[in-house]
């Protein structure tokens, strides 16, 4: 295992890179997230609402060794940060400038998505009723984005993305989604799809039934056989300290139509759980990965030999942090077959949060 940091300053809180995206061209690689201010003596998260999250965008030349970070190329509403809203008071949110000249337009559809060097990236305001979500594309290794362009509703009370998705063909791409449940608290997760280049998406399925607490945050493929896998955060309640969290896996063999529950590859994430990043290795196995949210506050992979259908016991990527604030990974594997995991973490409960890459070879 080798740690290397990719953001870190005192007194600033960075986080949640899986709210953002990940993206690989070779040893090339881009990584979205979040960048506040720290509020010590704040439960949990110990961020400054009161301050404004920007948007954050890191790249790596050498395979993940060495980061340079910068601004987020693209446009946002009102100049402020994405997918953040229920880390700032109101007065700070995205969601007060989406109806203004800078907010998602639809889009126009001259993107070919089997672009070498294309990227989308989902953002959205919060996560209950009213959350809206919008998205970017790339087609220069995330050096710049066109956008914001508009994503529908789907008759939702609310619409939370994070980015998940894979390519179906040139005009065509298969997005997984976050829906506000019917009570106005997250969620409920959905596959969509556009055939036109992403002037419009349609409805395709729900993953499961309404849950009593939440099935949030997608990560999803498609393996060689058609077969498209996603595995689903779960918990109990809506409760950030929730004591009942796990990560689910199913199985579609349908073009995303119907769905199954494949198997149950973590089942304990933690207090408050942390979603999973999934990986089809060079060898075929699958990696999934997560923040486990208990002492000693770690960040684990479990493989697969079996295209999901059991998992091995975890393997410990790095553990220690000074509390259950850490996870959210993004996750890519080089052409040399090493794994390289980004993640936010931290060593003290009132001090910095960080960005973080481990390097492995599974």
């Amino acid at each position: 295992m080798h740690h290397t940091t990719i953001y870190r300053r005192p007194g600033m809180y960075a986080g949640w890179p899986a709210n953002y995206g990940m993206w690989a061209w070779g040893d090339e690689i881009a990584l979205g997230f979040i960048l506040g201010h720290v509020k010590p003596d704040v439960q949990f998260h110990a961020r400054d609402k009161d301050q404004p999250f920007v948007t954050m965008q890191a790249r790596s030349l050498d395979g993940g060794q060495s980061w340079s970070v910068a601004p987020f190329p693209g446009k946002t509403p009102g100049g402020k940060g994405l997918s953040a809203d229920e880390h700032m008071n109101p007065h700070l949110w995205i969601l007060n400038d989406l109806d203004g000249p800078e907010g998602p337009q639809p889009c126009p559809g001259d993107v070919d998505f089997t672009h070498p060097d294309f990227a989308i990236m989902c953002a959205r305001t919060g996560l209950r009723a009213g959350s809206r979500s919008w998205f970017y594309l790339s087609t220069d290794r995330a050096r710049s984005w066109a956008g914001p362009y508009t994503l529908p509703m789907f008759g939702q009370p609310g619409i939370s993305a994070r980015t998940d998705y894979f390519v179906d063909g040139p005009a065509a791409l298969t997005l997984f989604l976050t829906a506000v449940k019917p009570n106005g608290d997250e969620g409920r997760v959905f596959c969509a799809r556009t055939t036109d280049s992403g002037q419009s998406f349609h409805f395709v399925s729900w993953i499961t039934p309404e849950p009593p607490g939440y099935n949030i945050m997608p990560a999803s493929l498609r393996l060689p056989s058609g077969r498209i896998l996603t595995a689903l955060r779960c918990s109990e309640s809506r409760t950030t300290e929730s004591r009942r969290c796990w990560i689910d896996l199913y199985a579609s063999d349908d073009n995303g139509a119907s769905w199954q529950p494949l198997s149950t590859p973590v089942a304990d994430a933690g207090r408050g759980g942390n979603p999973p990043a999934l990986l089809r290795l060079q060898d075929g196995r699958l990696c999934l990965i997560y923040g486990f949210r208990d002492a000693p506050f770690a960040m684990h992979a479990r493989l697969s030999e079996d295209d999901g259908a059991s998992w091995s016991s975890p393997i410990t990527l790095r553990q220690g942090a000074g509390n259950h604030d850490l996870g959210y990974p993004r996750a890519i594997q080089r052409p040399d077959g090493t794994v390289v995991t980004a993640y936010y973490f931290n060593d003290h409960p009132d001090e910095e949060r960080y960005i973080a890459a481990t390097l492995w070879r599974p």
